[in-house]
């Protein structure tokens, strides 16, 4: 590996660890299987700590370009096709603009163990506690969607915010934290007996679910969030270019 980081430079360290890494994965043999050097060297070639390291491999897991896998190493994903939106928009954003008045059923505020899914795109361990975040919305006659936000600790919310307000909003005015990018995941699946109490829907009904993952303007994670609409009210649209 001859890549090299910048320690004067004003790009902070684990975004220049993840522009390399990124550089690393186009090299043909790691294209072709090899195993990336361990965390250990390579922190040691960059002279970063791995901490900083394991936030920029992480970066990209969650992406889909590096997979990590205990005592194996990380190695390149195979490549597959994904679609992305470039209209990123709040849920009261969305419903705004299709005329659509919101209701909000419930909201809960909790502190909670992160399961393993969560404690790896944050980076912590699970038993760091992490505030979790519940709601119930939809129209005023009835809910189509529940939500579960958790948000990174380094965050510093305590749970006294007002989380009625729009949420990146209040992350940006209280805590100095932009939210910059979104990447998401959407899948169909049936409705437990959890969601179908949430939803007012009978058990087994077809549900869209939305996992959505977002980062600050330094690349690191702060929400993860999962959506589980009604499947006959949401409709997810892509914009490509070419």
């Amino acid at each position: 590996m001859k890549y090299a980081i910048d320690h004067n430079s004003l790009i902070p360290l684990h975004a220049q660890a993840e522009m390399l890494l990124r550089k690393l994965t186009e090299e043909e043999e790691y294209k072709n299987g090899k195993t990336l050097p361990n965390e250990i060297e390579l922190a040691k070639m960059l002279a970063i700590s791995r901490s900083t390291l394991r936030q920029a491999i992480g970066k990209l897991v969650f992406e889909g370009i590096l997979i990590r896998k205990k005592r194996i190493g990380t190695k390149v994903a195979n490549s597959v096709v994904s679609s992305k939106s470039n209209n990123w928009l709040s849920f009261s954003q969305e419903m705004a603009l299709r005329g659509i008045p919101i209701r909000n059923f419930e909201l809960h505020i909790t502190w909670t163990n992160p399961d393993e899914t969560i404690a790896n795109f944050f980076d912590i361990k699970t038993d760091q506690k992490v505030l979790k975040m519940e709601k119930v919305r939809g129209r005023p006659e009835e809910p189509f969607v529940y939500f579960a936000s958790y948000f990174h600790p380094r965050i510093g919310l305590t749970g006294d915010e007002d989380f009625k307000a729009p949420l990146y909003e209040m992350l940006e005015k209280d805590h100095l934290i932009v939210a910059t990018l979104s990447k998401e995941e959407i899948s169909a699946r049936s409705a437990d007996a959890f969601i179908s109490q949430k939803l007012k829907v009978a058990i087994g009904s077809p549900i869209l679910s939305r996992k959505r993952f977002v980062f600050d303007q330094g690349g690191r994670p702060i929400e993860y969030n999962i959506g589980h609409y009604k499947a006959d009210s949401f409709v997810y649209t892509t914009e490509s270019s070419r």
